[in-house]
């Protein structure tokens, strides 16, 4: 099946089963906004609680805060926002439709990587095991050829985007006979910039409102209490500040269901460091960060790192981390060695000092700054993707069947646990009820007894629920239930007191945290 069709069916699954539904869907909605539904937000919330517990608990030196959205204009100018925050913009005169020239160029940098990968396809299938992908790629003539043009046109695609060059942008879009996607025409306007940040106003009357801005990121209210949490928390440097907050982005293009969205949520972590070390700790987080990923067990192949070609204003190293989604590999974290741009030009535009005295080394400086950036919507689009699989599987008399099953980390999962009578009748639903009271302070639990249990073992297995407890009469009689585990279908028969260890063994998110690579 192709990747396209997967990601619909992803699309419409979140739907379905009560993950994510399109915001205000009755009024036809709004584009990019998304509302979270049961399952969604309880799925949201548990990679929240992953992120920050390995944050704030595996590191002594990582505290928290909780900054406002709404902040000083004069923090947006500070940090280039206002004049630098801008994406190239080009409109198809024959569609009408607009596009970033960046991601127009990107996309078309992705067929190439499709076309590689198509014949490394064709070529497993022609030579089965005898196959030597990493020769093949070294060596076949089209793959060179595909992964020359590809290089050629990113490297033609950075050198622009440094130089700030808009004229080239659109000339490498023409010279590529890069068409819209609507239209299928090369008919482009000249490319602008364009700023990303929402503004409104405060204030209780017309005439004396001021003008402000929606945060279009989280780190500017860590930089600006930096003082604050440094001294009361009697921080000493190298530590961190951690915080998890609402974005906004006014994106020219917002795509790819819950990808890139113009309302987000950001999970940032700014760790203060001596000037001249921080290089080794832009490598340090850069592990932390992967092996925080891989942990969850999707993969290491699924993973990789991406540097920055063109640098932000502020940095002096950048990577991403990049994960295969259905429509590619993609940006989930940025990682960035922000240098000491943010203190000083907060210092500058407030005129408070804002440096820290080292007393290790007698003096004060301004510290430099390790980013880590994750985008709490995207990670849940990974951990979706991850997780979905259509599965073929043979019943017991012999025929196929088909599941969909959402093979998410139990200690993830939106529930832990469905319990469910054999039948309704026979005091098996007070049975099934008494083992839910006991358990649900615990765990999310979740009663089921609609269908017959193959019926609802699927839909377990849709929502992603890692254990379903059946009750039945024997449960009566020996005060044991069946345990089914949703990966292997498999069931086992325990007793009802060993239930709790069984389940918090399996489902506690210390176990992941434990595997973290500091």
């Amino acid at each position: 099946m192709a990747q396209e069709d997967v990601f619909k069916k992803l699309v419409a699954h979140c739907k379905e089963y009560g993950y994510v539904f399109p915001s205000s869907e009755i009024y036809d909605g709004l584009a990019a906004v998304y509302d979270y539904g049961q399952y969604g937000v309880e799925l949201k919330n548990n990679i929240k609680k992953y992120w920050w517990d390995s944050m704030v608990l595996l590191h002594e030196n990582v505290v928290g805060i909780d900054s406002a959205i709404f902040m000083h204009p004069t923090i947006w100018k500070a940090s280039g926002h206002v004049d630098a925050f801008n994406d190239p913009l080009i409109d198809n005169k024959d569609s009408k439709k607009r596009y970033r020239a960046d991601v127009l160029i990107e996309d078309h940098i992705a067929k190439y990587e499709e076309k590689i990968e198509k014949e490394v396809a064709k070529a497993k299938k022609r030579f089965g095991e005898k196959f030597d992908e990493t020769l093949f790629r070294q060596t076949n003539p089209q793959i060179l050829q595909h992964q020359q043009k590809k290089e050629e046109l990113r490297s033609r695609m950075a050198k622009a985007l440094n130089d700030n060059d808009l004229n080239e942008l659109r000339q490498i879009i023409i010279d590529n006979k890069i068409v819209c996607p609507i239209s299928g025409t090369c008919n482009w306007t000249e490319v602008r910039q364009f700023n990303l940040m929402f503004s409104t106003e405060i204030g209780s009357t017309a005439d004396g409102a001021s003008k402000i801005y929606l945060r279009p990121e989280t780190a500017q209210g860590i930089f600006v209490n930096f003082l604050n949490v440094q001294k009361t928390g009697r921080m000493k440097i190298p530590f961190g500040i951690a915080q998890i907050g609402k974005a906004f982005r006014n994106e020219i293009v917002a795509r790819q269901f819950i990808f890139r969205m113009r309302e987000f949520e950001q999970m940032e972590m700014q760790f203060f460091v001596r000037p001249g070390s921080e290089l080794e700790w832009f490598k340090k987080w850069k592990e932390t960060r992967m092996s925080w990923h891989q942990t969850l067990g999707f993969g290491a192949e699924n993973y990789r790192f991406h540097d920055h070609e063109k640098l932000a204003h502020y940095a002096n190293a950048a990577t991403d981390i990049e994960f295969r989604f259905p429509f590619g590999f993609k940006e989930v974290e940025g990682i960035h060695s922000r240098t000491d741009f943010d203190l000083k030009r907060h210092q500058e535009f407030s005129g408070k000092k804002i440096q820290y005295f080292d007393p290790e080394l007698n003096e004060s400086y301004t510290p430099y700054v390790i980013e880590t950036s994750i985008g709490v919507d995207r990670m849940f689009l990974q951990v979706i993707a991850a997780a979905y699989q259509e599965e073929e599987i043979e019943k017991e008399d012999g025929t196929k069947d088909a599941r969909v099953v959402l093979k998410l980390p139990a200690a993830l999962a939106p529930v832990k646990l469905a319990v469910m009578p054999l039948v309704k009748k026979d005091g098996l639903p007070e049975k099934a009820e008494e083992i839910m009271q006991a358990l649900r302070l615990d765990f999310r639990c979740q009663y089921d007894e609609k269908d017959s249990i193959g019926k609802r073992y699927r839909r377990q297995d849709a929502i992603g629920t890692p254990f379903c407890i059946t009750v039945d009469h024997q449960t009566l009689e020996d005060n044991a239930v069946t345990i089914r585990y949703r990966d292997t279908m498999q069931q086992e028969r325990v007793a009802i007191d060993q239930l709790y260890g069984i389940l918090k063994q399996k489902t506690d998110m210390r176990e992941l945290l434990k595997q973290i690579k500091l």
